[in-house]
């Protein structure tokens, strides 16, 4: 599963790396804040780039909300939808049958630009976080699907079965969101809606061996805590961890 990401590169950055212009110029101050960690379940608005107009950087906000719905609909179907993870991720296996996600994936794929995202590692019945990042800072590249409810882009995380990497850390679920390689970008988000050619992105192994990743603080998962700080991302020394090598 993927319920934390880290997005603190600017928009400017993000145009640079992925040749695209951000939707509004006067979101820029908004969208430039650094968020060191996002919960999805707050439904915060992250940019991305939307597969309709792949040259647009745009913010969309996190938790897919079927297409039927109004905007005056959307936060009452985020308090209903809670209890099935508030649309922030779709498994990627089902994207072409559940009702919510079939129409999407043909024609509303995105990518979503990440400094790196957040996993829990379960030891002992205890739950610790994990930072994923790419060794050489250059931010991830996550696939999504998103809907258009009135002017609001709402979108969802793909997910899939873990890597031999992501099973060590996330071993309950076992599941890691599908990141996509810089190839795999523009294909991802082309106009193409063959069923074989979507579903060979979204099987397609990323090399583990080119992420970091380690513990971090559980102020993480503490909603005492502000976890919205560059601290979050440190590295955290658990000594009943010592035992796991990556």
């Amino acid at each position: 599963m993927c319920f934390h990401i880290s997005t603190t590169r600017n928009s400017r950055a993000l145009e640079k790396r992925y040749q695209v212009k951000l939707s509004d110029d006067t979101i820029r101050p908004i969208m430039d804040q650094p968020h060191y960690h996002l919960n999805g379940f707050a439904h915060p608005n992250v940019l991305l780039i939307p597969q309709q107009k792949p040259e647009v950087l745009a913010p969309g906000v996190w938790g897919i909300v079927p297409e039927n719905k109004q905007p005056n609909d959307i936060k009452p179907y985020y308090k209903e939808a809670v209890k099935f993870g508030g649309g922030l991720n779709a498994q990627s296996e089902k994207v072409f049958s559940h009702f919510l996600y079939k129409n999407s994936i043909r024609t509303k794929r995105c990518v979503i630009p990440v400094d790196g995202f957040f996993e829990p590692h379960d030891h002992q019945k205890k739950k610790y976080p994990f930072f994923i990042k790419d060794k050489n800072d250059q931010g991830l590249s996550l696939a999504g699907i998103y809907t258009l409810i009135g002017t609001y882009v709402t979108f969802s995380i793909l997910t899939k079965k873990a890597s031999p990497l992501f099973e060590k850390i996330h071993n309950i679920k076992k599941r890691q969101p599908v990141i996509l390689s810089d190839d795999q970008v523009q294909n991802w988000l082309s106009e193409t809606d063959d069923e074989a050619s979507i579903k060979d992105v979204l099987q397609s192994p990323f090399p583990d061996d080119t992420l970091d990743c380690y513990p971090v603080s559980k102020d993480l998962f503490s909603p005492k805590a502000d976890s919205d700080v560059p601290g979050i991302q440190e590295l955290q020394y658990y000594p009943e961890l010592e035992h796991f090598k990556i």
